[in-house]
């Protein structure tokens, strides 16, 4: 099976999982650590990439795991950390980190907010090595085993 196969089908996978763990994934706390995973992933190569940026927004307002969020909110959440990222990658890159740990109190919770983190790095089908750096990064930050999620 070549690469871009496999990426996909994990993906396709997690995204799978995720949703049938949709009802209990609905706390502040997994909604504040999904869109810094997100925005982490999104500047994983130390900058953030105005076309990065407007992909991942997309996949944010149009995930079904994430529909019980408001659209605006989960918009902005994402947008403050990506701006933290880009005024300082690696001082903010720690702020945002924490605000991943909030949910490592849940470990459902923080298994899906790493899940999140795979399925945006891999949608665009190359889910390259600084991405998987912040996702191990995010893990953690989690408390979980990288290699569970193969990272």
């Amino acid at each position: 099976m070549a690469l871009w196969d496999r990426i996909r089908q994990s993906t396709l996978t997690m995204q799978d999982q995720l949703v049938a763990k949709k009802n209990d994934l609905k706390s502040g706390a997994f909604r504040d650590a999904s869109m810094a995973m997100c925005a982490l992933v999104a500047a994983a190569d130390g900058s953030v990439d105005p076309a990065e940026r407007q992909r991942v927004a997309a996949l944010i307002t149009g995930n079904d795991v994430l529909s019980d969020f408001p659209a605006d909110d989960l918009r902005r959440r994402f947008e403050d950390n990506c701006a933290r990222l880009a005024a300082d990658f690696a001082f903010g890159k720690v702020t945002v980190l924490q605000e991943v740990g909030k949910a490592r109190k849940k470990p459902a919770e923080a298994r899906a907010v790493i899940q999140i983190g795979i399925v945006i790095g891999g949608a665009d089908g190359d889910f390259d090595a600084a991405e998987r750096a912040v996702v191990r990064e995010a893990c953690f930050a989690l408390g979980l085993d990288p290699a569970e999620f193969d990272v």
